[in-house]
């Protein structure tokens, strides 16, 4: 995405802050991106963190085979863990779960999402998004896996979307 969007000379409206395994840390490192509104893209507990954050400020967002409700979800991995990407030791524990389900919002307004799955999602159901996102715009792609295979088909819908009327 950071390459598309530079390519086309977007490269300052860019920003994909590192988020810490607590909530209260990682919604800290986003608050200072939400005064420019803008369209929020999230994979995972990404897609989570977006919902919540969508709904609370009135933003747009992406989803990225999202994370539906992962105080339920990740109960099963209660204990020591490692950040996918950094490599980073964390301990996942009760905490983490109370502050996410303090995050979960019952109820969305479908019009501000753009929602991506993939129905080989071996980590989440893509049939649990496509319900709790019923009425947003889908792409359903057959197939791929948790890390969305075919997102770079993708990249010119997400910036399309990104860039239309705010809500």
């Amino acid at each position: 995405m950071q390459r598309f969007m530079a390519e086309r000379g977007l490269a300052h409206e860019y920003a994909c802050p590192a988020l810490p395994p607590l909530a209260r840390d990682a919604l800290r490192a986003i608050e200072p991106l939400l005064a420019r509104k803008p369209c929020l893209i999230g994979s995972s507990l990404g897609g989570f963190y977006a919902t919540y954050l969508a709904e609370t400020h009135d933003l747009r967002a992406v989803l990225v085979n999202p994370a539906i409700d992962p105080h339920v979800g990740l109960r099963a991995y209660l204990g020591p863990q490692k950040n996918l990407h950094t490599g980073e030791p964390y301990e996942l524990t009760e905490a983490h779960l109370r502050e996410w389900q303090a995050l979960y919002v019952p109820n969305i307004t479908p019009r501000r999402y753009l929602l991506i799955v993939e129905t080989g999602d071996e980590v989440l159901d893509y049939r649990r998004a496509l319900g709790r996102y019923a009425g947003a715009e889908q792409i359903v792609v057959p197939g791929g896996d948790h890390s969305l295979q075919s997102f770079p088909r993708h990249l010119a819908r997400i910036l399309e979307f990104s860039r239309a009327s705010p809500v």
